[in-house]
């Protein structure tokens, strides 16, 4: 039997989103951020399905109606939700001998620091409302989707501290988590990067808001120009650790920096962790997180040179940074033959 996991950028059936609303964090930015969502959606209709969870469909159909989506593409399901975080509690999907299969793994609130209960149902739930035809298979470990990159050819590229974290999978070491990996994901190597952080992430460092597989041996990353910000070192120790990898056949990445926006900060002046790196890949296209910028354009550039042929299209998403995380991680998406149309 054959196992992969397929690259983002590999042909797909929809996207997965779970809307905010006034029982999660957002409560206090309700009216700013729902907007957000609205515009990743209409734009995730252009080319494809979106699958979204809301306690209130008839109201969350009303916004996307009213923000241009494509409705007959969207596809809405009364649920309940702790948080909006799809890419950390959504299934990830295999291919077994070219078939898809949903996993889903378990989600603790990115090492327990927040509660989870709800998102940890979501993928079962959908799946027992219909939403899927590809088969679900329950994986008893604690893993989120924003911790790896696949190539879809059996490279993985991680980060140590997530993945290593004391309060996610404590019995299992490294090379343990490699033996896991490797059976699940039929990863025939794992790149680990042991340096990046983003100052107001909750995730350990999660590889999505840092650096991103692209096609054609290609890697996308943060790049920190500014020697007196306090990631400059560890972002320029992670730099070199990605210069130092090698692909299957032993030669370089091509690596593409993405430029360093300018530090923002919330109401208690606590920084927030605005990245470039957390873009979404769908049929046709990359959804790009924006955050008023000068930087913005040149972050563009930067990403559709790693994705020719296909449209760039800017998300603004300083909403969504005020919760800690950005586009990448409000959305999940589901593979080609996972969905049930």
């Amino acid at each position: 039997m054959t196992t992969r996991l397929p690259a983002e950028w590999e042909e797909q059936d929809g996207v997965l989103l779970a809307w905010p609303h006034e029982g999660s964090d957002w409560r206090p930015i309700l009216a700013a951020v729902e907007p957000v969502y609205a515009n990743i959606a209409r734009e995730i209709s252009k080319f494809e399905t979106v699958l979204i969870t809301a306690p209130d469909p008839a109201a969350v159909r009303e916004q996307l109606a009213g923000a241009g989506a494509v409705m007959e593409r969207v596809r809405l399901f009364p649920m309940d939700s702790n948080d909006t975080w799809a890419r950390d509690f959504g299934p990830m999907t295999i291919l077994e001998n070219g078939e898809p299969i949903l996993l889903d793994f378990g989600f603790n609130g990115w090492g327990l620091k927040f509660a989870a209960d709800l998102d940890n149902l979501i993928t079962r739930r959908l799946a027992e409302a219909g939403a899927f035809r590809a088969p679900l298979r329950t994986v008893g470990m604690i893993l989120e989707g924003g911790s790896i990159e696949s190539d879809g050819c059996g490279t993985i590229l991680t980060t140590s501290a997530c993945l290593l974290s004391s309060n996610r999978n404590p019995n299992l070491s490294r090379k343990a988590l490699e033996t896991e990996l490797s059976a699940l994901f039929g990863a025939g190597r794992i790149l680990w990067l042991e340096n990046g952080f983003l100052s107001g992430d909750d995730t350990d460092a999660h590889v999505d808001t840092l650096a991103r597989l692209c096609p054609g041996d290609t890697i996308v990353h943060m790049a920190c120009d500014d020697a007196e910000d306090g990631h400059y070192q560890a972002i320029s120790a992670m730099i070199e650790e990605l210069q130092g990898f090698r692909t299957r056949e032993g030669k370089p990445y091509r690596l593409i920096p993405l430029p360093w926006p300018q530090a923002r900060f919330d109401e208690e002046n606590r920084r927030l962790p605005a990245t470039y790196a957390n873009f979404l890949v769908i049929n046709g296209a990359v959804l790009v997180p924006t955050y008023r910028d000068k930087c913005d354009e040149a972050a563009l550039r930067a990403v559709g040179e790693a994705f020719p042929g296909r449209s760039v299209t800017g998300i603004d998403c300083i909403p969504l940074i005020q919760q800690h995380g950005s586009l990448h991680c409000v959305t999940m998406q589901l593979p080609k033959g996972t969905i049930s149309f």
